[in-house]
Formats: structure tokens, C-alpha cells, sequence
């Protein structure tokens, strides 16, 4: 049992924190998404160091 009654901006608050968790939990998702299908694509080489004599 809670000893006070949680007040009305926490409520807020809480849906606030939740949503900017859920956009920044879906950018890094997109991001390694992307960077997933470049490398397995075959669009990164890494550079290739200069011809050794």
C-alpha cells in the first residue's frame, strides 16, 4: 500500500519518459537495421592499404 497518492504530473511525466523511450528505442533499431543490410550488401569495403613491394 502506497502511504500517498501518486500525484497527476508523474502520470504525465511517466508517458512522457515512455514515449521518448519507445522513439529512441526505434531510431537505433532503424539505424542498425541499416547498417546491417550495407554491410551484408557489400556496400562497405573496407579501404585497402597500399601494395607492399
Amino acid at each position: 500500500m502506497a502511504l500517498s497518492k501518486q500525484h497527476e504530473i508523474h502520470t504525465r511525466r511517466y508517458g512522457r519518459n515512455l514515449g521518448v523511450g519507445l522513439t529512441l528505442a526505434a531510431f537505433i533499431a532503424i539505424v542498425f537495421g541499416l547498417t546491417i543490410v550495407k554491410v551484408t550488401r557489400g556496400d562497405y569495403e573496407p579501404p585497402r592499404g597500399e601494395a607492399q613491394e
